[in-house]
């Protein structure tokens, strides 16, 4: 097992990895629309908000040697099913071809005004 961390995405502001390599596959810890640089959340909403999840994700694998090409599950937490297809509209310009398993459910996120947090499982290259 090998921990994983890179600046380019929103360090863990708890006791957990931003992502763990384990034999072929990369767990991602839960995403949310934090700015690494300025390590606020990003305003404009659901999709403002998830555009940086999942920048922050394929930051995490890309310094990992991975991508999200190589993504085998992703869930998806919204703290509103409402914001759902807004959401997928812009989940759907990450993973165009071959898209990953894929869960999403609604809860109550952690961190005050967050409206989404996302976590990925990929494969190791």
């Amino acid at each position: 097992m090998q921990i994983l961390r890179t600046e380019t995405a929103p360090l863990p502001i708890g006791p957990y990895s931003q992502a763990v390599r384990a034999g072929d596959f990369i767990f991602i810890s839960g995403q949310v629309g934090v700015d690494p640089k300025t390590k606020a959340l990003v305003l404009g909403g659901i999709k403002a908000q998830t555009r940086q999840a999942l920048e922050n994700i394929k930051s995490i694998l890309y310094a990992s040697g991975s991508s999200l090409e190589e993504a085998v599950k992703v869930t998806v937490f919204l703290g509103d099913m409402k914001d759902f297809k807004k959401m997928n509209d812009v989940y759907s310009m990450f993973f165009k071809t071959n898209p990953p398993a894929r869960t999403t459910v609604q809860a109550k996120l952690p961190l005050a005004n967050a409206v989404v947090e996302i976590d990925a499982i990929a494969r190791s290259v």
